[in-house]
């Protein structure tokens, strides 16, 4: 055994993530962007010391809520193309259980994030501690067994020299682009304190480099022969061509072939949607001219997408009886969705090496010519919904045009997360450099958008970092709005209250139901709610107005680009309006019986909708 260190298991796990590096543009840099904390018993004495050793060179930041600060990590290894991560620390019990929410959701968006919870006390002298889980059962149950489906890796470090092979492992996990997702190292609080004696080679530096898995040559034979047999191909763009920064790569497929390309929400950006082949967003919040080719293709080509059902509007969109799928993707479980002809390979790759196979090969003129035609009719319908209003309460849509007029651009990041808002954004935002939209739509998570903003600005700092959010969602989550004035991260929040869950709203009464415990008129109370989000906002240190049309808002945002700090602006608007064209139908279940009139109509036109379901 060479030389050796001693140190604390924490000291350890610090001086080791400090030694973390990639390369980025031709430079290295620390992988590890830095750590978020909330210190509690079950981790200051331990991580806490040990993370203050390191400060220099490690940064530790401090958060106002576990669940926000796992979020802001989340966005940041998102804005980073998963270039980068950082990690983030709690207490025992509930500190750690905060963090669970957003453990779903770096799992879901296949998002690298290391979480590093305090956990009981491995000798269990003092048991119970604090805040500790009590299983009559299994006596080896803590709060943090709840990590464990919503994680890649999870492990429970109960002797300090198990983190030797533990961090490697999670290094594996966090850096993969197979595997990756959220890594749980549950630290038991005795054991963040004992030292033993490490090799030095543990913290020699180690650059991680993103691999890029070359596809089978018989599988790709197969994929090229499907294209050149089709005649109204369509490339399916997901999350995963902007993670393997296959964005040149796309445009140039697409191009060299005459393939319209239409985008997931995770894949919006992937192509500069001005292009004459991007047709924007597809399946249930898609434009019209994206499902109008959605709907007649022969042939999916989807490239680095889970194919949720928004996108695949619950797999009845296609509707072509001889439609084909080829799964490109770094992932074997999501290359063979739905009858899939596999395509195992990095995005990247995968399309250079689909290109030079098809050398010469395009598709029908008539594709191109129809896309043409239905990204007209798209455009003109797109540019009513943004348009300017004297309404006392306009649309999402509405606002979402002042804020393009204002704050859109090439220099812009658009950050939203849940409620109606997504579904407008994705038809109509108009995302035209990679990573310059940003939603977090495959957990769908309330709450996510301020944190989100702030863990995007400290990505791209020099970015202008808009969030868009709903009142229901800002009264999930707010806290790390004081955060990012602490911090000094200017973002610039456009907060719509349509006094409920609008989008939620919709919904019931889509599918039949009376107007029930989603707005706040129609929940009980015994004060109606007058909620002064302006005052709020401000009382965290941002600079925060309210204004009454979009006239005032385009004013707002223009004279927000002149503060010093975080913004807010609010807007009421119409929790009923949302863009009549493009949309697609979407499984919700609808009761099979009811005495409401209302939701038996809604399920027999359920079950008519349900005959294009595609099963298998």
């Amino acid at each position: 055994m060479g030389k050796t260190i001693r140190l604390t298991m924490a000291q350890a796990v610090a001086h080791f993530l400090k030694k973390q590096m990639t390369v980025i543009d031709g430079q290295k840099q620390p992988i590890f962007g830095g750590v978020w904390a909330i210190f509690g018993h079950g981790n200051v004495a331990g991580i806490g010391e040990a993370l203050y050793q390191v400060r220099e060179e490690l940064p530790t930041f401090r958060a106002h809520n576990e669940q926000g600060m796992a979020h802001a990590a989340i966005a940041y290894a998102k804005a980073s193309f998963r270039q980068r991560f950082m990690a983030c620390t709690t207490s025992i019990g509930p500190g750690a259980l905060n963090m669970v929410t957003a453990a779903g959701v770096a799992h879901v968006n296949r998002i690298p994030v290391l979480f590093l919870p305090g956990d009981v006390f491995a000798n269990r002298a003092p048991d119970p501690v604090l805040q500790q889980i009590e299983d009559f059962g299994d006596g080896t149950v803590s709060a943090n067994d709840a990590f464990r489906p919503v994680s890649r890796y999870f492990d429970r470090i109960t002797r300090p020299e198990q983190i030797i092979s533990a961090l490697k492992r999670a290094m594996q996990v966090l850096t993969d682009p197979l595997d990756c997702g959220p890594v749980t190292l549950s630290l038991c609080q005795d054991v963040q304190a004992e030292a033993f004696d490490y090799p030095e080679s543990f913290f020699e530096e180690r650059v991680w480099t993103q691999r890029r898995p070359q596809p089978d040559a018989d599988e790709l034979a197969n994929a090229i022969a499907l294209i050149r047999r089709s005649e109204k191909p369509v490339i399916l763009a997901g999350g995963g061509v902007l993670y393997s920064q296959a964005t040149k790569e796309l445009t140039a497929f697409a191009e060299a072939h005459g393939i319209p390309v239409v985008v997931t929400q995770a894949g919006k950006s992937a192509i500069d949607e001005t292009h004459p082949l991007a047709l924007g967003s597809v399946g249930v919040t898609g434009t019209s001219a994206a499902n109008a080719i959605a709907e007649d293709t022969d042939l999916v080509i989807a490239v680095g997408t889970r194919c949720q059902d928004f996108t695949t509007g619950s797999w009845a969109l296609f509707k072509n009886e001889k439609l084909a799928m080829i799964g490109l993707n770094i992932a074997a479980y999501d290359a063979l969705k739905h009858n899939s002809h596999p395509l195992v390979t990095d995005a990247r790759e995968g399309l250079k090496a689909l290109s030079a196979g098809l050398a010469g090969w395009r598709a029908p003129a008539s594709l191109t010519e129809k896309a043409a035609r239905e990204k007209k009719i798209w455009a003109e319908a797109a540019a009513k919904a943004l348009a300017t209003t004297n309404a006392a309460l306009p649309s999402d849509a509405q606002v979402i045009g002042a804020v393009t007029r204002t704050l859109g651009g090439e220099n812009s990041i658009l950050v939203c997360a849940a409620g109606g808002l997504p579904g407008e954004l994705h038809k109509l935002w108009p995302a035209t450099a990679p990573g310059s939209y940003h939603m977090e739509y495959g957990f769908s998570c309330m709450g996510y958008e301020i944190a989100g903003g702030l863990g995007v600005k400290m990505a791209r700092p020099d970015k202008d970092v808009v969030v868009m959010v709903g009142d229901g969602s800002y009264m999930m989550l707010n806290s790390e709005l004081a955060t990012s004035v602490m911090l000094g991260l200017k973002i610039t929040v456009v907060l719509l209250d349509n006094r409920g869950y609008g989008c939620i709203n919709r919904l019931q009464m889509a599918t039949g139901g009376a107007n029930f415990n989603i707005l706040l008129k129609d929940s009980r109370f015994e004060v109606m709610p007058e909620i002064d989000f302006r005052a709020h906002a401000a009382s965290m240190g941002a600079i925060a107005v309210k204004v009454s049309s979009i006239g005032e808002l385009e004013q707002a945002i223009e004279a927000s680009k002149k503060n010093d700090r975080s913004s807010v602006i609010v807007i009421d608007t119409d929790p009923l309006i949302t863009t009549d064209e493009g949309g697609h139908w979407w499984d919700v279940a609808v009761p099979e019986v009811s005495p409401r009139a209302e939701v038996n109509k809604a399920r027999a036109a359920y079950e008519k909708a349900r005959a294009d379901q595609r099963i298998g």
